[in-house]
C-alpha cells in the first residue's frame, strides 16, 4: 500500500515538506534507514552481474525488505554511477519503486558546487520533473555553507530536504573538520561544528515559511557519523536544533544500535540510523528479517 504522507504526489508544488513527512515516516514505522549500496564485491555474493539488470534486482530486494519497515532508503548513487547509463537506468528503477511504495529516498550523492552548476545539482536529484527526482539529496559544505544557497532553495521550492555533511568518519576529514576557524562569524568553533550552527540557522529561518509544531523536523540535515565522539569535533547535540541527523555507521562500521541514546543524547529521536553492510551478510533471502530485527532494536534504544 502507498504510503499518502510520502508518496510522490504529496511533494507536489512543496505542498509537504521534508521534514514533516521525515517525522510521520519516522513516527509509524521506524528511524532506519537502509543504505542500498550494490558494491562489486556484494553484488558478486549474491550472483548479480554489475549491469543494469543485476543492479535493479538488488535495488529491489533491499526497497521491498525496506516497505512497512523503514521511514528511508539510501541508494549510493556511486555503485549505480560506476556502470554508466545503464548504472543510471538502474537507479531510476530504483528510486521509482521506493518512492511508489511510500518510501522516503536520500540520494547519497555527496554534490555541491557554486552557482548555477550547483542549483543544477539540485535539480537533478531534487526536482519532481527529473527521472531521479528524491526527497533528499546528501551534499558538502566545503566550498563554504553560502554555496549551498541556491541548492538549498531549489530544494525548499521542491519540497525536499538536503543532509549536509558536518563529522564523518574517514582520517582525513577528521584534520579538517577538527579545524578550529579563525575569522567569520563562527571564529572559534571548529569547521565541523560551524557547520552545525549553520544548519539549525537555516532552519530557523526557513520555520517562518510554514505552520510547525512540536518535535517538527527542519529540511536541512545533518550527515554525523555514528562511530563518532561527538566532542572530539567540537559539536554539541543541544546545537543540532530541528535539523534531522542521518547517522551512517552501525552495524559492519562499528557503531551500535544500542548506543544510540548514549551517542547522541537528547536528538536521539531526530537520528536516521544508516545501515547497509550489516543488512547483507544473510544474501538475499535474508535482507527482509535483517531490517525487521534492526526495527526492534531501535524501538528497544529508544523506549
Amino acid at each position: 500500500m502507498i504510503d499518502e504522507a510520502t508518496a510522490p504526489s504529496a511533494r507536489t508544488g512543496g505542498a509537504t515538506r521534508f521534514g514533516a513527512r521525515l517525522r510521520s515516516a519516522m513516527g509509524e514505522r521506524s528511524p532506519l534507514c537502509v543504505g542500498i549500496d550494490p558494491h562489486a564485491a556484494t553484488l558478486r555474493a549474491w550472483g548479480l552481474p554489475r549491469n543494469e539488470a543485476g543492479l535493479t534486482a538488488f535495488g529491489a530486494v533491499l526497497v521491498d525488505a525496506a516497505v512497512g519497515r523503514a521511514a528511508a532508503v539510501k541508494p549510493q548513487v556511486a555503485f549505480f554511477e560506476v556502470a554508466g547509463a545503464a548504472g543510471y537506468r538502474a537507479l531510476e528503477a530504483t528510486v521509482r519503486r521506493a518512492r511508489d511504495a511510500g518510501l522516503l529516498v536520500i540520494a547519497d550523492a555527496k554534490r555541491g558546487d557554486i552557482g548555477s552548476t550547483g542549483d543544477d545539482y539540485a535539480a537533478a536529484w531534487l526536482d519532481p520533473s527529473s527521472p531521479l527526482a528524491s526527497d533528499a539529496l546528501t551534499v558538502s559544505p566545503y566550498l563554504g555553507f553560502g554555496a549551498l544557497a541556491g541548492t538549498l532553495d531549489v530544494a525548499a521550492a521542491a519540497g525536499a530536504g538536503v543532509f549536509v555533511l558536518a563529522a564523518t568518519s574517514n582520517p582525513e576529514g577528521r584534520v579538517l573538520q577538527t579545524a578550529v576557524m579563525q575569522e567569520g562569524a563562527r571564529s572559534g568553533s571548529s569547521v565541523a561544528a560551524g557547520i552545525v550552527l549553520d544548519v539549525a540557522d537555516e532552519n530557523r529561518r526557513r520555520a517562518g515559511e510554514h505552520t510547525g509544531g512540536p518535535g517538527e523536523l527542519g529540511s536541512v540535515g545533518l550527515v554525523i557519523g555514528a562511530t563518532l565522539d561527538l566532542a572530539d569535533f567540537g559539536l554539541r547535540t543541544d546545537a543540532v536544533g530541528s535539523a534531522p541527523v542521518l547517522a551512517p555507521g552501525f552495524g559492519a562500521q562499528g557503531a551500535r544500535i544500542e548506543d544510540l541514546r548514549e551517542r547522541f543524547g537528547a536528538v536521539a529521536d531526530q537520528v536516521l540510523v544508516n545501515e547497509s553492510r550489516g543488512l547483507l551478510a544473510s544474501g538475499p533471502d535474508g535482507v527482509q528479517d535483517e531490517v525487521a530485527a534492526r526495527v526492534d532494536r531501535i524501538a528497544a534504544a529508544l523506549a
